[in-house]
């Protein structure tokens, strides 16, 4: 690395604010441990986390993800999968969700599903990698649409009922969906697309015993898992996304050309 490199890096926006919330973390943990919330301390060290993979996966993307780049793919997905895994393994809690919150629980597997979204998408494009490692690609899309659906999964949908106030009536919907920002629209025509391309390229796969939460919306303690079905999923979670978009997010005009021509192609796709 020369030094025009070492000094973008010093003064890149999201390594700054990544240094600034390690130096905090260092301070809190010095600090009487009867004083320190661990809540706090582990926010301070998922935003680290985020902040500095996003730099990462900021360079991986513009630079179309090199052949050599499935290490650091993985790498990555570790590093944003490690505070889920301190919570567990050090029960610092009952439920990890309240500890970590929704919001940064979300994500997480945002940030995962979506690198694998943008790693997988660089894949397709390259036939004579897919013609030697499907059954990689498989993999990574399974882990990426697992990610993308638990991401769906945090929130409970708003119970529309007469106890429930509300003033517009879309927004209203789209909370009953449980749809509460943009990403989660992209996380459902991402988790779409994969499946697209998981059944495109990988059908000749022989089935492998690959579980992950298929449900579309509400808590993740309430869905099932099951072994991921390409077609099944990218059915039904791609006719919720056009129904949305082209209902209660009509004046927004999200595109739904290609999820639609997805839907066609899982229509007449013959095994």
């Amino acid at each position: 690395m020369d030094e025009r490199e070492l000094l973008h890096l010093g003064h890149d926006h999201f390594l700054i604010r990544a240094s600034a919330a390690l130096e905090k973390l260092k301070l809190l943990c010095g600090e009487d441990k009867e004083c320190s919330n661990p809540s706090n301390l582990l926010e301070l060290y998922t935003q680290a986390i985020l902040d500095m993979t996003y730099f990462e996966e900021n360079k991986l993307v513009d630079e179309d993800f090199p052949e050599d780049s499935s290490q650091k793919v993985k790498e990555l997905i570790s590093f944003l999968s490690e505070p889920e895994i301190l919570v567990k393994e050090n029960n610092m809690h009952p439920k990890h969700c309240d500890l970590l919150g929704d919001e940064l629980l979300e994500c997480l597997s945002w940030r995962r599903g979506a690198l694998l979204y943008m790693y997988c998408h660089s894949l397709t494009k390259r036939r004579e990698w897919l013609t030697r490692k499907s059954s990689l690609l498989k993999k990574y899309l399974v882990d990426g649409i697992s990610y993308l659906l638990q991401m769906l999964n945090f929130r409970c949908p708003i119970q529309l009922n007469e106890g429930v106030s509300f003033q517009d009536l879309d927004t209203a919907k789209l909370l009953s969906e449980g749809i509460f920002s943009d990403i989660h629209l992209l996380a459902m025509m991402y988790s779409g697309e994969m499946c697209y391309w998981g059944l495109k390229h990988c059908a000749d796969q022989q089935p492998e015993n690959h579980e992950v939460d298929t449900g579309v919306s509400g808590a993740s303690y309430t869905t099932h898992k099951e072994p991921l079905d390409f077609r099944e999923v990218g059915e039904k979670i791609l006719k919720k996304y056009v129904s949305v978009c082209e209902g209660p997010l009509k004046e927004q005009e999200w595109n739904t050309t290609n999820a639609k021509q997805i839907l066609n192609f899982f229509q007449h796709h013959t095994n």
